[in-house]
């Protein structure tokens, strides 16, 4: 495992990150979807006896389970080998008082005292905004006084003058943005992230491939990346590109299963940065450019537009149409949605309600194409 110092907080992190948001799951004994417990902690475990130092989870993540599971995963002395992570639902937060209330929630579901990094969750301007109005400042300093959190920041989804804003409104000690190589020019982008590097701002990346997306490549796309010299797979491509960047400390997986585990440890003990050459870094704009010509629907799977009210399975339409358009195969696509309208799930059940749209992170008009899906359907 590779490590870097996490800017000047005194302590090195692997550049390998255990994301908490796509566990593997089980359906219990009630038909409910949960996540596989013992297979769960069984994977994060592994990864920290391989050298994993930091685990991300949140509120939300697996409709509130994750934060439960992270903490049964961390007993017996796991707690002490890793820097943990959790999130600020700033979406819940109607009054100042909610954000203690919150956070005395995610330690109780933890079972810790504190957390080493608070992150002011997925903000946007308008979310930002309100959150200043609520004095998230106040909040932040308390509960690194009573110790609650020992080092604060954000997680951010918007466009790159928002994200200079925030970067400049408090001494944040985290920023998390998605970034990899289709998305270095949007949201935070690659300027922004070098702005929180000259800000003494480390940068933790989430979607290093892109919700899974850049993981499976189009066949015409793995044929360019099999006749590259370098003979990496899409995967160490991908987290080759994040982790160039010197400003990246740590790189995010959501990892799913036991051999994603083991690929990953074994990518990232050759991952350090300034290693790419400018060969390399064309090469990867060539992968960009092939895969922006195929890509219908910039979705990552992030599933923060579920539940839907009227039960619309928003992220599966649109990975079932991505699939279906990345490899040139509408079968895909139907025996997909065929799927879909068994679970009552399908685009036609939308009313235009907008509550997908205001909490999507990659701001994409998901009624207009839930539409567009429903005609292709």
């Amino acid at each position: 495992m590779q490590y870097v110092p996490f800017g000047k907080l005194g302590f090195d992190v692997s550049r390998l990150g255990f994301g908490m948001m796509r566990l593997p799951t089980m359906t219990d004994d009630e038909g409910k979807v949960c996540i596989d417990r013992p297979e769960a902690m069984r994977m994060l475990r592994h990864a920290i006896d391989r050298g994993v130092n930091y685990v991300d989870t949140a509120y939300g993540y697996h409709f509130q389970e994750s934060e439960i599971l992270t903490g049964l995963a961390l007993k017996d002395g796991y707690r002490e080998k890793v820097k943990l992570t959790t999130k600020l639902p700033q979406w819940l937060v109607k009054e100042h008082a909610d954000m203690d209330r919150l956070l005395d929630e995610q330690l109780r579901k933890l079972d810790v005292p504190y957390v080493d990094f608070y992150l002011v969750h997925s903000l946007t301007g308008d979310a930002f905004h309100r959150m200043q109005s609520l004095d998230y400042k106040g909040f932040l300093k308390r509960a690194l006084k009573d110790g609650r959190i020992r080092h604060t920041g954000f997680s951010f989804h918007d466009e790159k003058d928002v994200f200079i804003e925030i970067v400049d409104d408090f001494d944040w000690e985290l920023a998390q943005i998605q970034f990899n190589y289709l998305d270095d020019e949007n949201q935070a982008t690659l300027e922004g992230l070098r702005y929180a590097g000259r800000r003494g701002i480390p940068v933790v990346c989430m979607e290093p491939l892109r919700g899974g997306a850049i993981a499976n490549p189009p066949q015409e796309i793995r044929d360019m990346m099999m006749e590259n010299p370098r003979g990496w797979s899409p995967v160490e491509w991908a987290f080759r590109y994040a982790g160039d960047f010197p400003e990246v400390v740590t790189i995010l997986s959501g990892m799913n299963s036991f051999p994603q585990v083991e690929d990953n440890l074994d990518i990232f003990s050759r991952v350090k940065p300034g290693t790419l050459t400018s060969q390399d870094h064309a090469f990867i704009r060539e992968v960009k450019e092939a895969y922006l010509a195929r890509i219908a629907v910039g979705c990552t799977q992030c599933n923060y537009c579920q539940p839907c009210p009227e039960g619309v399975l928003i992220p599966r339409i649109f990975a079932a149409w991505n699939g279906a358009y990345m490899f040139d195969n509408p079968v895909l696509f139907e025996n997909a949605y065929r799927q879909i309208l068994k679970e009552e799930g399908d685009a036609a059940r939308c009313v235009a309600c907008g509550q997908c749209e205001a909490v999507c992170p990659q701001q994409l008009p998901i009624i207009e194409l839930l539409q567009k899906a429903q005609q292709q359907a």
